[in-house]
């Protein structure tokens, strides 16, 4: 738990947004679903196509990033990969469309998410930090409302230990007053933790199977929270 000194005095709140501020993975899990049912693989069970496709991700990622682009991508080098029927523009056409619901989704905000944001900005420094593809990223925020509640905004490639130290440097954030918040122990939680930050784990039912990672013990002298809501921040900030 934390001591009543952070209601006291101003902290850092870095927080992450897909899965974290609003619904984000649901929407691919179902594309996913979707696409695994039309490939309707006659050798591999559906659990075997999403370990495929999984491998087809982590290599797109590494390639090209984040983000819907990436995500087609992977999909298509999945079918490609594992179809042993020809493949035609109207398949290749098909198996695109599966991502049109992701890109046409509404943001839908985790409960608590925009009144808890409201009342911390007032009294702290709130800052967004998400990954992924910077035009989707913005895009989704400034369509979520919450763009006012943070005073800088910023969407990297990757959230690596590097990165936070880069960042933490960029925004001039005293450490032991600058908490990470989010749904990854991959790269919200343990990358915050290993360069020399806070962290709250606000878990997800859905999280996106790369994120899963063991979360890691805090270092001395710093803290680790796990919330089961976001409005529960409320009661240490």
């Amino acid at each position: 738990m934390t001591e009543p000194f952070a209601k006291l005095q101003q902290q850092t709140l870095l927080f992450d947004a897909d899965d974290t501020l609003w619904e984000n993975n649901i929407y691919f899990e179902r594309a996913i679903a979707a696409f695994i049912s039309y490939l309707d693989h006659r050798v591999h069970t559906n659990e075997e196509v999403r370990e495929h496709l999984n491998l087809c991700e982590r290599a797109t990622i590494a390639e090209y990033g984040y983000g819907l682009q990436s995500f087609r991508r992977s999909l298509v080098a999945c079918f490609e990969q594992l179809t042993d029927t020809e493949i035609t523009a109207e398949k290749h056409a098909r198996i695109v469309a599966f991502t049109e619901s992701i890109s046409m989704a509404e943001i839908e905000l985790l409960p608590k998410v925009a009144e808890t944001l409201k009342d911390l900005s007032q009294r702290h420094r709130c800052i967004l930090v998400t990954k992924g593809n910077l035009e989707e990223q913005t895009d989704k925020l400034e369509r979520s409302g919450l763009k006012p509640f943070f005073s800088a905004v910023e969407v990297l490639a990757e959230k690596k230990e590097a990165a936070y130290r880069e960042l933490i440097s960029r925004h001039v954030c005293d450490a032991p007053n600058t908490w990470m918040i989010g749904n990854s122990p991959r790269s919200d939680v343990n990358p915050a933790l290993a360069a020399g930050l806070n962290a709250i784990f606000v878990p997800h039912d859905f999280t996106w199977v790369l994120e899963h990672e063991v979360v890691d013990n805090p270092p001395e002298g710093q803290t680790l929270l796990e919330l089961s809501r976001f409005g529960d921040l409320l009661e240490h900030f």
